[in-house]
């Protein structure tokens, strides 16, 4: 049986845009007057591979009379009733309006799961809508764009967790290429790497610095997984970098660390965390992807021990945000390192995808403020309340806290490092983003 899902909200925030991507035609009048939609509207609709009755509902206005508003109320009130799934919709560009607000208070007394998606989402002209839409009481909200089909794959994900039993073919994660991207500084091992995980000669080496130029991709198998993985050019300082060739080459590799999921930065062990390996992982953590420092050329080492145990120390003390990503030694030529190397990929790989439940994360949270409470600031205090995870990819939190823009950045770093220790998240760029907190529920109290 398809899944019934209301799309309700109030008038004009792209409810029949949103009916009509997912039904795969034009079914439903759009335009920017409000109230076009007066009925609810019935049809098929499909989603990755769960099939859905989409029911489409004129824009929820609070009127208790015998006018045309409020007969249009009390379709959208049959929809509600009706629906499997309610996907309550609001513009992310208006940000919260009373009538939202009014309509979350009716929706958290229903015992029908309600998912909240802040739409108008394109670029970032919404992210402060959805950060606003927490505030509602309805959970993690998500981010989309009804116009440009943006943000579907995190409301299928939201549509089998509030309905487990629905029936998906969805493949599973091993089926999908890992995107793997080698990056570092000239002649620090990377072609002599991807030539061991491809068990050929690919790539060109030697002793020369810079025989690569162009970003390389192939595809090859490492233990059911496939990978795409992509070679690229030597990154040196700018100050160094000479002729148009190069130039071009380092853009390219830049653009190779956005493709990449996973990014491995190759280092030499004996020249490893200078300068610019700094740079580049500090762009990579930036870009927001998995980072794996990799130790190359391990043999070379000597008393390999003592070497590893400064290498690591100088990680903590020169990156202390990226500390907890996983730092792997390899000897590519001798094929030594490369299993563990894998490993570290397939888990960091896992992590940047992670999803943390929301209730474990405020059970954490208030373990964390309880351990270490955050700092007064001008003689007040500062009281984070909520905490909840809005994306993964990597994995993105929003925080809610009285007086959130003056937590100081020491406290928020302590956050972080907690989220990534208590939840095992070691290999993943973590984002936290404070916002004022209100409560949703003040007024339901009032009422009361």
């Amino acid at each position: 049986m398809p899944l019934k899902l209301a799309i309700v909200g109030r008038p004009n925030v792209g409810k029949s845009t949103l009916f009509n991507r997912l039904a795969g035609a034009k079914l439903a009048i759009v335009d920017a007057t409000p109230g076009v939609t007066r009925d609810r509207k019935h049809a098929k609709g499909r989603l990755g591979d769960l099939d859905l009755e989409l029911i489409d509902t004129a824009g929820f206005e609070d009127v208790h009379d015998s006018s045309l508003e409020a007969r249009m109320r009390e379709q959208t009130e049959a929809a509600i009733a009706e629906a499997d799934v309610i996907l309550f919709l609001i513009d992310a560009r208006a940000g919260i309006t009373p009538l939202d607000e009014h309509f979350a208070s009716l929706l958290r007394r229903t015992d029908k799961p309600v998912i909240l998606a802040a739409n108008k989402c394109e670029g970032s002209a919404g992210n402060a809508g959805v950060y606003e839409s927490f505030s509602l009481g309805l959970g993690d909200p998500l981010a989309i764009s009804a116009e440009e089909g943006d943000g579907l794959s995190d409301l299928f994900q939201a549509l089998v967790q509030a309905v487990p039993d629905a029936e998906t073919d969805e493949a599973p994660l091993g089926d999908k290429p890992i995107k793997l991207a080698i990056i570092g500084r000239p002649n620090a091992g990377k072609s002599t790497l991807v030539n061991a995980l491809l068990g050929e000669d690919r790539m060109l080496t030697g002793p020369e610095a810079g025989i690569t130029r162009d970003a390389i991709s192939a595809f090859f198998d490492w233990g059911g997984q496939r990978y795409e993985l992509v070679d690229t050019a030597g990154v040196r300082r700018k100050a160094k970098v000479e002729g148009k060739l190069e130039q071009l080459s380092v853009m390219d590799s830049i653009r190779s660390i956005r493709f990449g999921q996973v990014c491995a930065l190759v280092m030499d062990q004996a020249e490893a965390f200078e300068k610019q390996d700094l740079v580049l992982a500090d762009l990579i953590s930036r870009e927001g992807r998995a980072l794996i420092f990799v130790l190359a050329k391990w043999d070379q080492a000597k008393d390999g021990n003592a070497r590893f145990k400064e290498l690591k120390e100088r990680l903590e003390d020169a990156l202390p945000q990226l500390s907890g990503s996983p730092l792997v030694r390899v000897s590519a030529l001798g094929g030594q390192g490369l299993e563990k190397l894998m490993a570290a990929v397939s888990e960091a790989h896992r992590d940047w995808n992670a999803r943390v439940k929301t209730p474990d994360l405020n059970r954490w949270l208030r373990h964390a403020i309880e351990k270490h409470p955050p700092p007064a600031v001008h003689g007040r205090p500062i009281k984070p309340r909520y905490i909840a995870q809005i994306k993964s990819r990597p994995p993105t939190f929003v925080l809610m806290s009285s007086r959130g823009t003056e937590l100081p950045e020491h406290y928020r770093r302590y956050l972080i490092n907690g989220i990534r220790d208590a939840f095992k998240l070691g290999g993943a760029a973590i984002r936290l983003i404070v916002r004022e907190s209100r409560n949703p529920y003040a007024d339901e109290s009032a009422e009361r």
